[in-house]
């Protein structure tokens, strides 16, 4: 794989931002849900964030 350049690592570093505040949203919002299906609605979203978070890591190793 090519070396990622400055721009790159940037928009990367950005990316990972948004999605871990994505994450602590939805796992906050799940937490203080009252209904069970938008509790368990706000749990997967925070799990797909999870994931998007991993493979955005995954490219800085």
């Amino acid at each position: 794989m090519p070396d990622i350049t400055a721009k790159e690592l940037t928009a990367i570093e950005d990316q990972l931002s948004v999605e871990q505040l994505l994450i602590k949203k939805y796992r906050m919002y799940s937490a203080v849900s009252t209904d069970p299906q938008i509790k368990t609605k706000c749990e997967q979203i925070a799990a797909r964030h999870q994931t998007h978070y991993d493979k955005l890591l995954a490219h800085l190793n």
